[in-house]
């Protein structure tokens, strides 16, 4: 598994499934490592494709450290694997605070990023929690109770199996990172910037509680001008684990429907 060291010397692991010539970025969210993406790419159809897959600092198999959790490092740290593999432009899909990533990824490098999925994606604006729901997201490094709790809120088909697949990959999260990156996907902070995505934009919404279709519409669907929408009704907030082939089935749509020239 190749790994790489980004400057302030903190070790980014990724994953690379797939030889295709079209390189598709998967970003994930809080709480959660790379590994949240294994039952979707179990089923996606990866003729063409390169899939890339990297652990955010602090998850995973990659380096725990103190700081660097904010939106701006975080997408500098998947844009150095971008860079490590290789690719000069590639699509992003991104999970949730993943999302986040993803806009900014198609804001601040318009050029290089030729697709966007938005997956129960977090608004660039951020979305601000009441005080009892902030206190137990951040507070829940490393306590399993905590992060069953979060994720019988969040989710609403999990199956035994999966909620155990997340939990196992939730524990794993520094605390460092699970602070850190919580106070930034909740702040967010550059709505502003939305107009300088140029690229095919999709946003995925689901039956999720925290992140309802027609917030999504509002928030993140009219500021990107390419954007478009569908819904996979049913799920929750980790469609990727709860219908990981309908997620998958969304997301080869999208692919086939915006294969570069």
């Amino acid at each position: 598994m190749p790994t790489l060291s980004v400057a302030d010397g903190t070790s980014i692991h990724y994953r690379v499934v797939g030889e295709g010539p079209r390189t598709v970025v998967l970003v994930h969210g809080w709480m959660m490592s790379g590994a949240v993406w294994d039952a979707t790419v179990e089923r996606l159809d990866l003729t063409g494709l390169r899939l890339v897959i990297p652990d955010a600092r602090g998850t995973g198999q990659s380096g725990k450290a103190a700081g660097g959790y904010t939106l701006a490092q975080l997408a500098q740290d998947v844009l150095a694997v971008v860079d490590a593999v290789g690719a000069r432009r590639f699509t992003v899909v991104g999970h949730s605070m993943g999302g986040q990533i993803a806009q900014w990824l198609g804001a601040q490098v318009p050029d290089r990023v030729e697709g966007l999925v938005l997956l129960n994606t977090v608004p660039a604006a951020g979305l601000p929690l009441p005080p009892d729901a902030a206190g137990l997201f951040r507070t829940s490094a490393g306590d399993r109770d905590k992060q069953k709790t979060i994720l019988g809120l969040a989710c609403k088909t999990l199956t035994p199996d999966a909620l155990e697949a997340l939990l196992k990959d939730a524990a794993g999260v520094s605390a460092a990172a699970i602070e850190g990156m919580f106070d930034a996907w909740t702040k967010g902070g550059f709505a502003d910037q939305l107009s300088k995505i140029t690229a095919p934009t999709m946003v995925v919404s689901t039956d999720d509680p925290f992140l309802p279709p027609a917030f999504l519409r509002e928030a993140v669907v009219k500021p990107i001008r390419r954007a478009r929408m569908a819904h996979i009704p049913g799920p929750g907030h980790y469609p990727n684990a709860e219908h990981p082939q309908e997620t998958a089935a969304v997301l080869s749509a999208f692919l086939a429907g915006s294969a570069p020239a």
